[in-house]
């Protein structure tokens, strides 16, 4: 009888060993795997930059959009666009450079 009790006790701990193990396994898979808790953080994390960077970028189109209409439109403010950008002088204008702003 008290190999059928020891035999016993020791099938319900390698019972109790194996459950305690697996769930140690899922745990960590659960956390670490390919599609876990680390890897949902890491992904959503990166979702955020991106929507703030679309966001940023649409503001960007409109506002560009808002430029070739005008330029369009306006034929002073190609005039205006071209000075700034290349730096234009009409003839007997007077430049005056400010240091700080370069």
């Amino acid at each position: 009888m008290k190999k059928d009790k020891s035999s016993s006790s020791f099938k319900k701990k390698a019972f109790i060993g194996g459950v305690v193990f697996l769930l140690f396994v899922l745990t960590v898979v659960s956390f670490f795997g390919k599609k876990g808790l680390m890897e949902i953080y890491r992904t959503r994390r990166k979702q955020e930059v991106l929507l703030k960077k679309i966001g940023q970028l649409e503001e960007r189109k409109v506002k560009l959009e808002r430029d070739i209409e005008e330029l369009k439109k306006n034929p002073k403010a190609v005039e205006k666009k071209a000075r700034e950008k290349l730096g234009l002088v009409k003839k007997g204008e007077i430049v005056i450079i400010d240091k700080k702003s370069r």
